[in-house]
């Protein structure tokens, strides 16, 4: 008997014709209009009336009781008629809520060095995760590796079922198929959706990690005000390891169809030398990985720590503790960072700025310099600018709102979907 194989279009192909099978599904970083999609957005803060779900949607209470029974039917609501005012009559008094305890989805956040995987209930909220080293010895070794520990620990989620799952990942990732092209990981066509589809028998959605982490400001709770929603628009602007944007236009994150743009190579005006042969380019400059690496040859933080090496954590702690060269090092770092959203903020003129990522989350006190070196560098007038709210789990809900998106977007065809997992 042979092997199946997948194509580079992510079907699965056994013996040489082609089974009809598409666990990948693109993902929705969107707003959605329809009905459903707008009555199980209403409940996504908590327990809602029908009446306040019609007024907060603006549709009419009769389309929201045939949606909330619908939904209800699906499973994706329940009613908590112990939260029923006193004196009420009929059902439609009776609030909704997500069914947050039946379901999960699954996040997986593939970095350079670190992969996150993660369940989450249908709110979005995070119910446990792990952190595995991103296997660096070959694509599909990789893949098959962190698809397997994804398995693995949807196993201690017995008592839910499994809706989706999520990858949220850097380099140029094409949504249809969710094959990525990974330079960092020298990945080049890896199938990283059908890899996870098969093995997790679960529906599929892969995305760039910057575009996902701009969604999650929009489609996801974070105890803040939703600062992307809405008309309007809104830059993303995201540094760790790596550094790139994301833009938001009235209620949707724009993925440009030939994949996301990229700053890696910014001009910053530092001395640092880049793989490309120049200098100063932004990635290199303001990198995690850069930033360690100066950090150990200024001797600032050993290069070795115990029995492992030092992590840029070193340096953070080096600054909270007093050390001065940590300290100026550091703010170096947020300067640069500032001057160059000023420039990408000058270049888009959104209606707002959101700063996601460890660079600007890592260590607080460096958000004074970024602040004062943007509003030094813009030229235009003051804008809504903020660290985002997810703080240093950007990469998590990144892949969260990856595994949540098709739900959200369509969630009666999405549940239909997953019915055909079964």
């Amino acid at each position: 008997m042979s092997l199946p194989t997948l194509d580079r279009s992510g079907s699965r192909v056994v013996t040489g014709r082609v089974r009809v099978q598409r666990p990948v599904v693109a993902p929705e970083f969107r707003i959605a209009d329809n009905p459903a999609a707008a009555v199980l957005r209403a409940a996504t803060g908590g327990p809602v009336s029908r009446d306040n779900a019609a007024r907060t949607t603006g549709l009419s209470i009769a389309t929201v009781n045939r949606q909330v029974s619908a939904l209800l039917a699906a499973g994706l609501l329940r009613e908590r008629p112990d939260l029923t005012a006193s004196g009420a009559v009929g059902r439609p008094r009776v609030p909704f809520e997500i069914d947050h305890e039946a379901y999960l989805t699954l996040g997986i956040h593939i970095g350079a060095a670190v992969t996150k995987i993660v369940a989450a209930d249908l709110r979005g909220r995070i119910l446990g995760g792990l952190a595995i080293a991103t296997p660096q010895t070959g694509q599909d070794f990789a893949t098959t590796t962190v698809a397997r520990s994804a398995k693995a620990f949807l196993q201690r989620w017995h008592r839910r079922k499994p809706l989706w799952a999520g990858v949220a990942i850097g380099g140029r990732v094409d949504p249809a198929t969710g094959i990525v092209d990974h330079p960092k990981l020298a990945w080049q066509g890896a199938q990283v959706g059908s890899v996870l589809g098969e093995v997790l028998e679960l529906p599929v959605s892969v995305a760039p990690h910057v575009e996902a982490m701009a969604a999650s400001e929009l489609l996801l709770p974070t105890g803040e005000p939703r600062g992307t929603g809405g008309p309007g628009s809104s830059l993303y602007f995201y540094v760790r390891e790596t550094a790139g944007i994301a833009v938001t236009l009235d209620g949707r994150v724009h993925t440009p169809s030939s994949g996301p743009g990229s700053i890696a190579h910014f001009p910053t005006g530092s001395d640092v030398e880049c793989t490309c042969g120049r200098r100063g380019c932004l990635e290199v400059t303001v990198g995690d990985r850069s930033l360690h690496a100066r950090a150990v040859g200024r001797g600032i933080i050993p290069a070795h720590k115990g029995t492992g090496g030092s992590t840029i954590a070193d340096l953070y702690r080096a600054a909270e503790a007093g050390a001065a060269d940590a300290q100026e090092l550091l703010a170096e770092r947020a300067t640069i960072l500032g001057h160059t959203v000023a420039m990408v903020r000058d270049m888009l003129n959104p209606d707002r700025v959101i700063l996601g990522g460890q660079a600007f989350t890592g260590y607080r006190p460096a958000v004074a310099h970024v602040a004062r070196a943007f509003t030094q560098s813009s030229q235009l007038a003051p804008t809504d600018i903020r660290i985002s709210g997810f703080g240093g789990k950007v990469q998590e809900f990144a892949a969260v709102v990856t595994s949540l998106s098709a739900i959200y977007a369509d969630p009666l065809s999405a549940i239909r979907r997953t019915a055909l997992n079964d």
